[in-house]
């Protein structure tokens, strides 16, 4: 290599360190090395498989800008990895640890130092994991805490404030929840909380991310490293579990969890639905995950829709200092807007762009123009007998298969006679298909099923009232 090469390279180096910050050039880029640079490609080293396919899949495009802004002609990166004679640790798969130690030494700083530094560092390093994009916004300080969600959120702060070594109180946390009411935001929160602590390592993950990278490992042959890198997480985080498909990326999710949960590890799960109800996952990964905590995050009360917009427009203005919503309005938003926090947090971004881009107070007359849409008509909901099925399984904690099962005894038939009353009470759908859609009965049981929980429930003030609930249920 020239001196001309090595002055760039050196320089390349920098614009790197800068680029991706110190924390990540020091786990992955530290160890590479210029071969040369020919024919609009140039050639960098590496020790190790693990580190080639690791640059290639999350920074081969950050290393090219960096070349090319010293030499606009270079087009092309070639990455190898370096014969065992010049490697200064042995080129294979095994050498994970290694470089996975240095991320742990990076992450491992003191917590006043990390706090110093903010949220930069802790979101470069989990970057360096491999983690899915976090949102700087999504944090404890910002999550309000209501009726609906306050076991969800006690229980993800535990996690967050754990201590590596610490004894695990439940594991895996499982929290399920409709769109937009906060799930996303607590599984970030507990990994910026996590990581600002420095001795831990917190992974957050989509299952889309999960699925993309175990399929990269077995293209580039990496899987060994990938499974090692993941298994050495502290705190798995893994988001939106609901979209993980696939035979072979399902049981690599169930043996990496049963891995981390043996090892003493936590692992916390967000997903639309309870476990049961995941039918495209596999049984066994079914049942690993309702043997932890399952919590259900609840519909926004109005109370709580109230401090969100409250939360929003304290946030909006850290920004524009002159912004202001009136309490008639909030109060307004509050009760008008029922059916996610995204739809609120898009209230206040509207009143917010309309106030300044036109230089006017916001009123309740602008509030009721402009956002007019996101008013949803109070239709009656459309119940569906899987709902029905899903909430009566829950509310007398039997399984769904066992409402559709033969099975006759007393903790089995009373739930199932109360779902099919439900059903045939709650849809327009006929005797024949109600029986049909609970494991192929003749309408002749669902009639009496139907009539018998019409008795008791005249009858039955504790019945009356479980049933009164169970309908409440589904109309939210």
């Amino acid at each position: 290599m020239t001196n001309t090469e090595q002055d760039r390279w050196s320089r390349v180096k920098g614009r790197l360190r800068t680029s991706v910050g110190e924390d990540v050039y020091t786990s992955w880029f530290a160890r590479m090395d210029l071969e040369g640079v020919q024919d609009e490609a140039v050639h960098l080293s590496v020790p190790t498989r693990f580190l080639k396919s690791w640059i290639q899949a999350h920074y081969a495009d950050r290393v090219l800008t960096c070349w090319q802004a010293e030499m606009p002609e270079v087009h092309r990166i070639d990455l190898t990895v370096r014969s065992a004679m010049r490697s200064t640790a042995p080129a294979k798969d095994t050498a994970a640890p290694a470089d996975q130690r240095r991320v742990e030494q990076a992450n491992g700083r003191p917590a006043a130092e990390l706090r110093a530094t903010a949220t930069a560092p802790v979101s470069a390093s989990h970057d360096a994991l491999g983690g899915s994009p976090l949102d700087p916004r999504l944090t404890f300080a910002s999550f309000v805490i209501g009726r609906s969600n306050t076991l969800a959120h006690a229980a993800a702060r535990q996690v967050a404030e754990g201590r590596r070594g610490d004894p695990v109180m439940f594991n895996p946390l499982y929290i399920h929840a409709g769109v937009g009411l906060g799930k996303t935001h607590l599984l970030q929160a507990v990994t910026w909380a996590g990581n600002s602590g420095g001795e831990r390592k917190v992974l957050y993950l989509t299952a889309e991310k999960f699925m993309y990278g175990f399929v990269a490992a077995l293209k580039t042959q990496t899987a060994l490293a990938f499974k090692e890198a993941l298994r050495g997480i502290d705190v798995l985080v893994i988001d939106d579990l609901q979209f993980l498909q696939g035979k072979s990326t399902q049981a690599e999710f169930c043996h990496t969890l049963n891995a981390l949960i043996d090892a003493g590890r936590q692992v916390v799960i967000a997903a639309d639905r309870p476990p049961s109800d995941l039918e495209s996952l596999d049984d066994r990964v079914r049942s690993r995950l309702a043997g932890g905590l399952v919590v259900e995050m609840g519909s926004l009360g109005e109370d709580l829709r109230l401090g969100i917009l409250k939360s929003r427009v304290a946030a909006a203005r850290a920004h524009h200092a002159t912004f202001d919503v009136p309490e008639a309005v909030l109060d307004y938003l509050a009760r008008t807007i029922t059916h996610n926090g995204r739809d609120l947090e898009g209230a206040i971004n509207r009143l917010l762009a309309h106030s300044k881009l036109n230089n006017q107070p916001v009123t309740l007359e602008m509030a009721e123009r402009e956002v007019r849409d996101l008013i949803r008509p109070q239709e009656p909901k459309r119940i569906k007998i899987e709902d029905i099925q899903r909430v009566v399984a829950r509310q007398y904690n039997v399984s769904r298969s066992d409402l559709l099962s033969s099975r006759r005894t007393a903790n089995v038939v009373r739930p199932r006679q109360v779902a099919m009353y439900l059903a045939k009470t709650l849809t327009l759908r006929s005797l024949p298909e109600i029986g049909r859609r609970f494991g192929g009965r003749d309408h002749t049981t669902v009639l009496h099923a139907v009539r018998k929980i019409e008795a008791l429930v005249a009858r039955d003030t504790a019945l009356s009232e479980e049933v009164e609930s169970l309908k409440r249920q589904l109309q939210e």
